[in-house]
């Protein structure tokens, strides 16, 4: 693996863990697409350091257990105020 998709692996990865982020936060935050940051955090984090690899595990699991209710209050959000 070159130097600068480790760097930007383990970037990504404190990122994600600092910031309790989602992938689409990461990769608005890094310039990159979020099957990027998806493979490196779940791929390639592996590879490289495991410890930090099931920190990230344990966030992307409550992410994707929350991701209903963020769907819910966005639309929530977009229609306050709308007369139905």
């Amino acid at each position: 693996m070159q130097d600068y998709i480790e760097e930007r692996v383990l970037q990504t990865a404190g990122y994600i863990i600092d910031k309790r982020a989602t992938v689409r936060q990461a990769a608005t935050r890094f310039s990159v697409c979020k099957s990027t940051v998806h493979k490196d955090v779940t791929q390639r984090l592996e590879r490289i350091r495991p410890d930090l690899a099931a920190q990230v595990y344990e966030i992307l699991q409550i992410n994707k257990a929350e991701r209903h209710l963020r769907g819910g209050a966005a639309t929530h959000r977009k229609y306050r105020g709308m007369d139905a």
